[in-house]
Formats: structure tokens, C-alpha cells, sequence
């Protein structure tokens, strides 16, 4: 394990200088950032491809969004259940080989001429079946690797590379789609996941894996174990309900938002990659903020008052109109107060979730809430491109962006409002 903290730590620093000086913990960290930033830029790259290059619909586009995140839904539950009994260096270096390879696979058939939407769609699905893995498995793995009580902090350096990503990812992949090409914008993508496959397979540390039970393993008995914890426990459940209400209407408004800046603000795929890139900043400010308002104000005040921040902020974004000299600089101020209400959220959740989670339950807690929330994504990329068809780009935005203010009232009905200063303890 790492050395303990030293006295002064809650001083404001975000990680303790003892945390940054352990390897294993920094080859996560570099092999976290790189992974997030090829899957940040993926995210955007398949998309435009497809409403710039080939034209899609809002339909086709909320079809393509759905697929790619179908293996949410799909594939978590079973997923968490296998990390509990794996290694997750193991799971995190497959996942990055196999997510390379995808976008490889879409550089190559772009510049033969052979990315059609059909193959899109196949990529995409692999992409996301791959990520599931990943996400699960690097959330388990800080636990495995740092003490308890450097949770928050450890979370907030991994938050933290994250909100580097959703600052370089979008900004990468809508500038070299528009730029060059989506072929170059996929291959760089698949770069980065090669990088995090370096740095992740150093890692040196034994994993302290929960002692597996005798017998062949039954895959349906685990989730059912980690099923009925989630659903048993207060603040967990609402975590559940809170995330379903804010992912079904994220993803059914960034369907809508991905069509209405390039067709009704008539911005380019540059813009619209530096638009989505403005959360990264706001996020990157938010994860250092996660490191200490808790403590400070309660972390119960802190998911409530983040989340009506953050999510809030959208219902600003269809009154633009055209591409005037304020669009732009409101798009970017809304994408940072976004990143940064969003991070905080997601960084004091995930403390909490681990908190309250025994060591053996970790992956299965983890992808049953994965599978409760973002398994909500690919329903709500169907519904945003149902009502940008049927009501229009500019209603179906308003609509969807004050659907997400459902999480924020879901979480001052809940425990999560009442938390305090300090962590709920395990429930071991």
C-alpha cells in the first residue's frame, strides 16, 4: 500500500505529495489520462463523421450514438461481476488493445473509402463494449492500489486526467475531422489508447483480489449479490435513480445539441469540437475543487447545489441563435459551468460509492450503477433524435437539457442530500 498521509494534507492540495511519488499509482494515472483522451476523442470523431461526411439524420445519428453505447446496458452487470475475480491491469490493457485496434480498423477502411454508416455502427459497438471494461476496472483498481482515506484524493487525480481528456479529446477530434479527415481524427485515437496500454502494463503492484469462493464461479449469483447491495443500501440506490434521470436526458440533449450547432448555429466542426471541449476546463477546475468542499461543506450540499450548476446551465443554449459574436463565448461558458458541476458530482458520487462498498463488492457496486445509469444513454440518444425529427432541433434542445434537472430533485429527495463532512463507513 502507499505511505500514509502526512499531517497538513487537508491544506487544499488536491493529492497528497505522497500519492505522486508512488510509480504504480502514476502509471495508472498516465495510462487512465491517455485512455480517456483517445475515448473523448472517438466520441466526437464517429459522430461528426457521420452528420458531416455522410449526411446522417437525426435519426441515424441518435441509431449510431445508441449502438455505441448499448454495451452499457448490455455487458455491465456481467462485467462487474468478472473484475471482482480479475486483475485489472489485465482488463485495462485488453480493453486498450482492443479499442486500437477498432479505430484502427476505422482509420483504414476511411482511407480506402469503405466507412459507411453500416460500419460505423459495428465500430462503434465494439468501442463501447470495450469501454465498459475499462471504466469498471480502473474504478475498482484505485481502490486495490491506494488506502481508503485517500479515495477522494486518488479520485480527484484520476477525475482530474479525465477533465484533461475533455479538454483535448473534443477539441482534437472535431479539429481533425473538419481539418483533415476522420480517418487521421481515428487513427489518433488509436494512439492514445496505445499509450495507455504502455504505461498501464508497468504497473508492478500485487493486486489484493477478494479470496475467490470455492466451487466454479456462477456469474448470475454475483450479480445478483451486487444487485441486491446496490438496491439494500439508502444512498447507493439513490446514486442509481439520480444517475438514470441525469444520463437518459444528457444523452438524449447532446443527440439534439450535436445537430443544432452545426444546422441551426451553423458552426463548424472546429467550433462545435472547441464547444464540447469547453467542459474539460470546467471539470479540470471542479476535480481540484472535489479535493476539499466536501469536507468543508458537506457532501451532501455539494452533489445537490453542483448538480442544479451543472445541469441547469443547458436551458441557456437554445435561446442562440445563428453564429453571432455571442454565440460562441456562451457555448464555452456553458460547457465550463457544465465540466465543472458535473465533476464535482462525479467525483464526490464515486467517493461515496467506494466508501460504502466492501472490498469484494467494489466492481459489482460499481457496474450496477454503471448499468442503472449510463444503461439509460442509449434509450435517451433514441429519444433525442425522435424529438429533434419530430418537434425540431431548438424544442426537442429545451425539452431534453430541462429533463436533466431530474437528477438534482432525485438527490435532495434522497440520503445523498443529508451526507455530512465525512464518508458514510463500509458496510462490511
Amino acid at each position: 500500500m502507499t505511505a500514509p498521509l502526512r499531517h497538513g494534507s487537508d491544506t487544499g492540495r488536491p493529492v497528497p505529495s505522497g500519492l505522486w511519488r508512488d510509480v504504480d499509482f502514476r502509471r495508472l494515472w498516465v495510462g487512465q489520462t491517455a485512455s480517456q483522451l483517445g475515448e473523448h476523442a472517438s466520441l466526437v470523431v464517429l459522430p461528426l463523421f457521420a452528420v458531416l461526411t455522410l449526411d446522417a439524420s437525426a435519426g441515424q445519428l441518435g441509431v449510431l450514438r445508441a449502438v455505441g453505447q448499448a454495451p452499457i446496458l448490455l455487458l455491465s452487470l456481467f462485467v462487474g461481476a468478472w473484475v471482482d475475480r480479475w486483475r485489472t491491469r489485465t482488463t485495462m490493457v485488453l480493453a486498450d488493445v482492443g479499442r486500437a485496434l477498432a479505430l484502427g480498423a476505422v482509420a483504414l477502411a476511411g482511407v480506402l473509402g469503405l466507412l459507411g454508416l453500416p460500419g460505423l455502427l459495428a465500430l462503434a459497438f465494439a468501442v463501447g463494449a470495450l469501454s465498459v471494461f475499462f471504466d469498471v476496472a480502473y474504478q475498482v483498481s484505485l481502490v486495490r492500489l491506494v488506502d481508503r482515506d485517500r479515495l477522494v484524493r486518488g479520485n480527484s487525480a484520476l477525475e482530474g486526467s479525465r477533465s484533461a481528456a475533455q479538454i483535448g479529446g473534443p477539441a482534437l477530434g472535431g479539429a481533425l475531422v473538419s481539418l483533415l479527415s476522420a480517418p487521421v481524427a481515428a487513427a489518433s485515437g488509436a494512439l492514445f489508447f496505445a499509450l495507455s496500454f504502455l504505461s498501464i502494463r508497468r504497473i508492478r503492484r500485487a493486486e489484493s483480489i477478494p479470496e475467490r469462493p470455492e466451487g466454479p464461479p456462477r456469474v448470475r449469483q454475483r450479480i445478483s449479490e451486487g444487485l441486491r447491495f446496490v438496491a439494500g443500501d439508502a444512498a447507493l440506490r439513490a446514486v442509481c435513480l439520480a444517475s438514470a434521470a441525469f444520463q437518459f436526458s444528457f444523452a438524449a440533449m447532446t443527440t439534439v445539441y450535436l445537430l443544432f450547432l452545426p444546422r441551426v448555429l451553423h458552426l463548424s466542426g472546429t467550433v462545435v469540437g472547441l464547444a464540447l471541449a469547453a467542459a474539460g476546463p470546467g471539470a479540470l477546475l471542479g476535480s481540484l475543487l472535489a479535493a476539499r468542499l466536501p469536507s468543508r461543506f458537506g457532501h451532501g450540499t455539494v452533489l445537490v447545489c453542483a448538480a442544479v450548476l451543472g445541469d441547469g446551465v443547458f436551458l441557456w443554449v437554445p435561446a442562440l441563435h445563428g453564429s453571432s459574436a455571442v454565440t460562441v463565448p456562451v457555448l464555452l461558458a456553458v460547457g465550463f459551468v457544465f465540466g465543472l458541476g458535473g465533476q464535482l458530482v462525479n467525483v464526490t458520487v464515486m467517493a461515496v460509492r467506494q466508501a460504502v462498498t466492501p472490498d469484494g463488492m467494489q466492481g459489482r457496486a460499481a457496474a450496477t450503477i454503471t448499468f442503472v445509469g449510463m444503461g439509460m444513454t442509449p434509450l435517451g440518444s433514441l429519444a433525442g433524435g425522435f424529438l429533434a425529427q419530430e418537434w425540431g432541433l431548438r424544442a426537442g434542445l429545451l425539452v431534453t437539457a430541462a429533463g436533466m434537472l431530474l437528477s438534482p430533485v432525485v438527490m435532495v429527495l434522497s440520503p445523498l442530500a443529508r451526507l455530512g463532512r465525512e464518508l458514510p463507513a463500509s458496510s462490511d
